[in-house]
């Protein structure tokens, strides 16, 4: 295969049953004389069959990573004229630890055992670490080199409910969160998804869907209290108020009603009465539809992202998911996305 300066990777992320390919017309079953095909089955059972595609992306995923590492050192090693295993040996170098260091780390192990006993191991153990890490480094400067693009994009989802947006409808970056008020991991990420908001500006909207979890008590009604605010306008205020102040309790609901200066009257019984319940409902209905399981879960552009992620681990995935889609809008001649 012929090398080029840009090594492009993209996947059209096909299916494959027991090795062989099957395409989406193809008939999978028969009912009373209908013939069913993969399409049928793939868009009757798309929401239950989303989280098995997620999980054998990320394999796939992970199988990509390697192969392209695997073709970055044959392409160096050729232009060098030596063998990827003469490459790694030439450009690895690796330092031995002192045996203080060794005996800082004997001591971390908490072992009964004397430390010649293990010291043999623990070298080889830190060898092989700082080879681990200066391989990854050079790798990495290898596929910068080489100008790797990846858009093997993961399976998107659509979401049906409705919900009150933040930002631009037809914004570039579409976040959305599926959280809990209750939940301690979702007051923790709360700041960083504000960030995000003000990096980017106009270029992202962001929803907020609500998936109270068993174990939280009052995440419900704290739901339907911002919903409550939001038919008066106000239900990003209330929203933001519930993960600052993360007093849940009825009372406290309708004193930061009045805090925000809302009709109070209005706000009491809407709250009382429950008539935004159906609505938390149908969030918590759309997270089940999913087979979310926990809180946070934030989809970029229709991509899942689990756990209490970081600034700088959402700023990487919404990057990487923004350069994937202009390297295929490029690839099909399309406008790039305004960045």
């Amino acid at each position: 295969m012929k090398m080029s300066s840009i090594f492009l990777i993209c996947f059209a992320g096909s299916l494959a049953l027991l090795g062989q390919a099957v395409s989406d017309k193809s008939v999978i079953a028969e009912v009373g004389g209908q013939k069913l095909t993969l399409g049928d089955l793939e868009q009757a059972m798309r929401d239950r069959l989303f989280q098995a595609r997620q999980q054998y992306y990320s394999v796939e995923r992970a199988a990509l990573e390697q192969w392209i590492d695997d073709q970055v050192l044959a392409n160096e090693a050729r232009r060098q004229n030596l063998t990827v295993d003469q490459l790694l040996e030439r450009n690895i170098h690796v330092i031995d630890p002192t045996d203080d260091q060794l005996h800082v780390y004997y001591e971390g192990l908490n072992t009964e055992q004397p430390f010649e006993a293990v010291r043999e191991k623990v070298l080889q153990h830190i060898r092989d670490l700082r080879t681990s890490k200066i391989r990854a480094a050079y790798v990495k400067s290898l596929r910068e080199k080489e100008g790797v693009r990846i858009t093997f994009a993961p399976p998107a989802v659509e979401f049906t409910s409705e919900v009150v947006l933040l930002g631009p409808k037809n914004a570039p970056i579409q976040l959305v969160e599926f959280a809990d008020y209750e939940c301690p991991y979702c007051q923790q990420v709360h700041p960083v998804v504000k960030k995000l908001m003000e990096t980017y500006g106009s270029k992202m909207s962001f929803s907020f869907r609500v998936f109270p979890l068993p174990m939280h008590p009052d995440a419900p009604k704290a739901a339907e209290a911002a919903r409550c605010a939001g038919v008066q306008g106000k239900y990003w205020e209330f929203h933001d108020a519930l993960f600052t102040d993360k007093k849940l309790a009825v009372s406290d609901l309708k004193s930061e009603a009045r805090k925000l200066a809302l009709d109070t009257t209005s706000f009491d019984k809407c709250l009382d009465s429950g008539v935004e319940a159906e609505g938390v409902k149908k969030d918590s209905s759309e997270a089940q539809r999913l087979q979310l399981t926990g809180t946070p879960t934030f989809f970029i552009n229709g991509h899942l992202y689990n756990g209490t992620l970081t600034f700088d681990q959402l700023q990487s995935a919404i990057d990487k998911d923004l350069g994937a889609a202009l390297s295929r809008d490029a690839a099909d001649g399309k406008t790039p996305l305004a960045r």
